[in-house]
C-alpha cells in the first residue's frame, strides 16, 4: 500500500513538475476522507538547489529519507541544464533509486526526470517515455530503454514515467487510482480542477507544421494536393500532373518529402481535421468529408492511429468555447 512518498529535487528543477507531485501526494485531504501520505521533499544533492525561474529551495531531508519511501518521484530538470544529457547525477541518489526498486518500492519520473532514472539503470529493458522534445535524446543516452514518444505515461511497474509537464498529473492520478480506486482519484482531480483521466497521448500535443517547401520538381503538384485535400486522387493521377510515370513520381516524392504520397496526404488531412475540430462546430461526418476521409468511420480510424485519441476527445480538449479564452 502506498503510504510514504518522497520527491527528489536536483539543481535546475522545474517548479511546476515539482508542484504536481506535491499537490497530489503532499496536500493533506484526510479531513475529506481521502488517504494521507507521509510526504517529504528531498534534496538529491547539496544545495543551493536553483530553479530556472530564479528561486532556490531548501529542505531538511537528504537522500537517506528515500530509504523509507514507498514511492520516490523525480520531477523535471530544465532542458537547458548542462547535466541533462551528460548523466552527471549524484551516485548516492542513483544508488538510493536502485534500492527503492530492489526492496519493492516504486519510482516515478515527470518529464525529463526520466533521464535520472535512466542514469540509475532503471529504464533498461523497460518501456518508458518523456517529453516529446526529449525522446530522441533519452533513447540516445539509454539505448537499452524502449522509449515511446506518443503516450502520456507508461506503467512499467515498479517504474512509472510520464511525458511533459501536465502529463505528470495524469501519471500521479493514475497511480492513486491504481492504489486507492477511482473514487479517490476522482475526488483529488476534482479538488485540482483537472480531468481524472485524459484520452489519448502526447502525440496530439506535438506541433506538426506543414512540411517545408519541396524542391521545384514537385512544388506545383504538392501545392495542388494541399488545395484539394477533400478530393480522392491516385498516385497515377498525381504522376500525370507531374508528367512522370507513377513509379518515378513515387520515388521522387519520397526523396523530396521523406514519405509516400498517400501517407503525406493522410498527414495533411489529419492536420485539416484538427483545425476544423478546433475552430468549427461542424459534425464529425462533415469534417471527415471536408478533410478527404469520406466518412466519420475512416476519420476516427486514422485520427486514432495518428493522434492516439478520437476526434471528439480532441475537440473537447482543444476547442475554445465562444466568448472564452483558448
Amino acid at each position: 500500500m502506498l503510504r510514504n512518498v518522497a520527491v527528489v529535487v536536483l539543481d535546475g528543477f522545474e517548479p511546476f513538475e515539482l508542484g504536481v507531485v506535491c499537490e497530489v501526494f503532499g496536500t493533506d485531504r484526510t479531513a475529506e476522507g481521502l488517504p494521507g501520505y507521509d510526504f517529504a521533499v528531498v534534496a538529491g544533492e547539496p544545495g543551493p538547489l536553483r530553479s530556472p525561474v530564479g528561486f532556490t529551495l531548501d529542505t531538511p531531508f537528504g537522500v537517506e529519507r528515500l530509504e523509507e519511501a514507498d514511492l520516490v518521484a523525480v520531477p523535471a530538470i530544465t532542458e537547458s541544464h548542462p547535466r541533462l544529457l551528460r548523466e552527471h547525477y549524484p551516485e548516492p541518489l542513483l544508488a538510493a533509486l536502485r534500492r527503492t526498486v530492489a526492496r519493492g518500492g516504486r519510482v516515478l519520473s515527470v518529464c525529463t526526470g526520466a533521464f535520472v532514472l535512466g542514469a540509475a539503470g532503471l529504464l533498461d529493458g523497460r518501456r518508458c517515455t518523456t517529453h516529446w522534445r526529449s525522446v530522441s535524446e533519452l533513447a540516445l543516452c539509454y539505448p537499452a530503454a524502449d522509449v515511446d514518444p506518443s503516450v502520456l505515461y507508461v506503467d512499467a511497474d515498479p517504474v512509472i514515467t510520464s511525458a511533459g509537464t501536465a502529463a505528470g498529473i495524469d501519471a500521479c492520478l493514475y497511480l492513486v487510482r491504481k492504489e486507492h480506486g477511482s473514487r479517490v482519484a476522482n475526488a483529488i482531480a476534482r479538488r485540482m480542477v483537472v480531468p481524472p483521466h485524459r484520452d489519448g497521448g502526447q502525440a496530439q500535443y506535438i506541433d506538426r507544421p506543414l512540411a517545408a517547401a519541396p524542391a521545384d520538381s514537385l512544388a506545383k503538384v504538392i501545392g495542388w494536393m494541399q488545395g484539394h485535400l477533400h478530393q480522392q486522387v491516385t498516385v497515377g493521377q498525381l504522376a500525370a500532373r507531374a508528367h512522370m510515370s507513377p513509379r518515378s513520381f513515387a520515388r521522387r516524392f519520397v526523396q523530396e518529402t521523406g514519405t509516400t504520397p498517400q501517407r503525406w496526404l493522410t498527414g495533411q488531412r489529419i492536420l485539416l481535421a484538427q483545425q476544423l475540430l478546433e475552430e468549427t462546430g461542424e459534425t464529425v461526418d462533415v469534417i471527415a468529408e471536408r478533410a478527404g476521409f469520406g466518412n466519420a468511420t475512416a476519420l476516427r480510424h486514422h485520427f486514432r492511429a495518428w493522434r492516439h485519441t478520437t476526434p471528439q476527445a480532441y475537440r473537447r480538449a482543444f476547442r475554445s468555447a465562444p466568448g472564452h479564452a483558448a
